[in-house]
């Protein structure tokens, strides 16, 4: 069972690490303003589309702290190693030649020094 005190404590810290009021977080997870207002008065719990609002707009907000304060904040996401693009030659034109095809691109991810990010799809 999720302590809501507690749960309410979480959401903040969110807020305030992202530099975020209450009206904009809601408006960057896209609820309403009254939603924010209503979970951290104690008014109402949160709903699991409220919880996965938050986790899947913030990726440094760990599921499992959000609700347990189990783990830390902000989480620690596993960084991959940037691979090199070749330089734009004759050799690259064979490399993409060579290349699988149905590797297809998804979405692009910009993440900002703010702890914003941005998301482009394709």
């Amino acid at each position: 069972m999720v302590n809501t005190s507690d749960f309410t404590t979480r959401l903040k810290e969110v807020m305030e690490f992202h530099q975020l009021t209450a009206s904009l977080f809601a408006d960057k997870i896209e609820v309403q303003r009254s939603s924010i207002s209503h979970i951290i008065s104690g008014r109402n719990k949160p709903s699991l589309d409220f919880i996965l609002k938050v986790t899947n707009t913030f990726k440094d907000v760990d599921i499992y702290w959000l609700l347990n304060g189990k783990g830390t904040f902000p989480k620690q996401i596993a960084e991959k190693p940037i691979e090199k693009t070749p330089a734009l030659s004759s050799e690259a034109s064979i490399v993409q030649q060579t290349t699988p095809k149905e590797k297809k691109m998804e979405r692009i991810v910009v993440f900002y020094s703010d702890g914003t990010f941005e998301e482009y799809k394709k």
